[in-house]
Order: structure tokens, then C-alpha cells, then sequence
């Protein structure tokens, strides 16, 4: 049992660390997700073992596994540290006029085109001196991202997520095409010749469906991909040039034809078979739900979103 001289004496910094390999189970993510060293995730946690006479984590394989101990324990100084970052979050008023705050947004890379230039009209002319980042963060990663600090909040499709986190929908969008103008399809694309024709795919994965083509397979349909790219930018200049389809949410094809196709090289046709429409949802982390400046942010976004329906 700790003695309470160790106790008085602990660097509540640890804690922090402590949280991390909780949550993260492992010594290399969370020397990765606090940018330290594994050497400083290690000794840090050899001070809080001796602080409270507790191995504290054991190692199974390639996981920090709480001991019984642990497990009893964590989720009170989680939780109490999760107060004490709503406090210091209240520190001082937000003004919006005058504010230097940062946001760390988590942003999937196909809402990036759609999104950022909303946000950065918006902030320009009401935040001017704030900041934001966009930061790729991995689905399956997004509720510790949000957890521990790393994003503010996030946006990206429905996705199953359970509390703390909370979410709310923001806008639904329908998948169309594009094609080069004067492409033989143009005036009668179908679901045969559309599914057909050889179709370019986005990604940032290596592998994997797109989220089209995992709608389309729960129809019994799939498509020729005959090109994988990582950019729609990209993958829009092949269209305009070929007689590869591309197949996006409206919002989307707006985007990518009115900015950078000043000579009507593509065009937009509609999708000839029904496919649910994607659902752009806010992310957030319950521990922030009061935090002015970001409860502020998502009124700003979800009018932005209204707005720009």
C-alpha cells in the first residue's frame, strides 16, 4: 500500500502517463501518442509502481495488461482527471473577436475539400487571430484521439461510436459521377454500362473497399476499378483526360468542378442506381462538452453546415 509521503511527493505528471498506457495497452503507442520516449514512458512508470507499491501493469504479448489493482483504480483518476481538464479548459473567456485558440480537427481526407474552405471563410471573418489543423486520425482510433486530447473534435461518416463520445448529424449527401465532357455516356449512363465502365477508385488505404463500393456490394453489384489514387484532385484531372468514371457525394463534385475546372472539361451525370446517402457527422469527447471555446466551434459548424446545404 502507498504511504502517504509517496503520495505527497508524486510528479502528477505521471498520471498522465498512466492514463495513456491504460487506455492505449501498450508502451510504444503511448510514448507515441505523448511524444516522449519509450525510456520516459518506462521510467515513468517504475516511479509510480514504487509510488504505490503496485506493479500496476503486467505484460501479456505486446500488451500492458492492469492488474487488479489497476483496474479498481483507474477509472477514478481517469474520470478526476478528465474534471481537472474541464477546469482548466473554463480558464478565462472566450472572445471570439479576439481569441488565439487552435483547433485540432479530425478530418478524413474525402471531407477535406468540402469542409476546410467553409471553415477558413468562416473563421476569417468572426475568429480572424484563431487557428485550426487538420489531422488524420484512424477510424478505429478516434475515440482515445479524442480521449486523450490529441483532436478537439472530428467529422467523418456514421460511425458506430458509444459515449463518451457524442455525435451529432450534420448533413446527408447522394453519390453522383463525373465524366469528361462528351463522354459516350453522358446522355445514358445506366446500370449496366455503369457498372460496366472502367471506374477510378479514392483512398488513402492500401486495401480495402470504398465506402461506394460497400453499398454497392450490399446490392449484389460491384464495379471495375481500374485505378486507385489517393486524391479526388488527382483522380478528377484522370477523368478530364480518359473515359474512367469517378463517383462522388454532390457536395463533393461541386467542389472539385467549380474551383478547378474553369474549362468545362467534366461533367456531372447522375448516378443511375439508388445508393444510400452518406451522413456527415461532428465527433466530440463528453469531457468537453462545456469547454466554451469548442462549444462555440460546433454552433459555429453546425449553422455553417445549415447554411450551406
Amino acid at each position: 500500500m502507498a504511504d502517504n509521503n509517496s503520495i505527497n511527493k508524486l510528479d502528477l505528471n505521471l498520471l498522465k502517463i498512466f492514463e495513456s498506457i491504460y487506455q492505449e495497452e501498450n508502451m510504444s503507442r503511448t510514448a507515441e501518442a505523448l511524444h516522449i520516449t519509450p525510456s520516459a514512458v518506462s521510467h515513468a512508470l517504475k516511479r509510480l509502481r514504487e509510488a504505490l507499491d503496485d506493479p500496476l501493469f503486467v505484460r501479456s504479448n505486446n500488451q500492458m495488461l492492469p492488474t487488479s489493482a489497476c483496474q479498481r483504480m483507474a477509472p477514478l483518476i481517469i474520470d478526476n482527471l478528465s474534471r481537472l481538464r474541464q477546469i482548466l479548459q473554463h480558464w478565462g473567456a472566450f472572445v471570439p473577436a479576439t481569441s488565439k485558440h487552435h483547433f485540432r480537427l479530425g478530418l478524413h481526407y474525402a471531407l477535406e475539400p468540402s469542409i476546410l474552405p467553409l471553415l477558413s471563410r468562416l473563421l476569417s471573418k468572426v475568429a480572424p487571430q484563431t487557428s485550426f489543423a487538420s489531422i488524420k486520425v484512424e477510424r478505429t482510433n478516434l475515440t482515445r484521439a479524442l480521449a486523450a486530447g490529441h483532436i478537439d473534435m472530428a467529422f467523418d461518416v456514421a460511425l458506430p461510436i458509444k459515449a463518451p463520445v457524442l455525435h451529432k448529424q450534420l448533413a446527408t449527401d447522394d453519390f453522383c459521377v463525373l465524366m469528361r465532357s462528351g463522354h459516350p455516356l453522358a446522355n445514358q449512363l445506366t446500370v449496366t454500362n455503369y457498372l460496366a465502365a472502367k471506374h477510378i477508385g479514392v483512398s488513402n488505404r492500401p486495401s480495402g473497399a470504398a465506402v461506394e463500393d460497400i453499398l454497392l456490394q450490399q446490392q449484389g453489384l460491384a464495379r471495375q476499378i481500374s485505378i486507385r489514387c489517393q486524391n479526388f484532385y488527382a483522380a478528377k484531372t484522370i477523368v478530364a483526360e480518359s473515359d474512367l468514371l469517378l463517383t462522388v457525394v454532390n457536395r463533393l463534385a461541386g467542389q472539385l468542378i467549380a474551383e478547378s475546372d474553369k474549362t468545362n472539361k467534366v461533367q456531372v451525370v447522375a448516378l443511375p442506381l439508388n445508393l444510400a446517402p452518406i451522413a456527415t457527422h461532428l465527433y466530440w469527447h463528453a469531457q468537453t462538452e462545456q469547454d466554451e471555446a469548442l462549444s462555440w466551434f460546433r454552433q459555429q459548424v453546425e449553422t455553417l453546415f445549415v447554411q450551406n446545404i
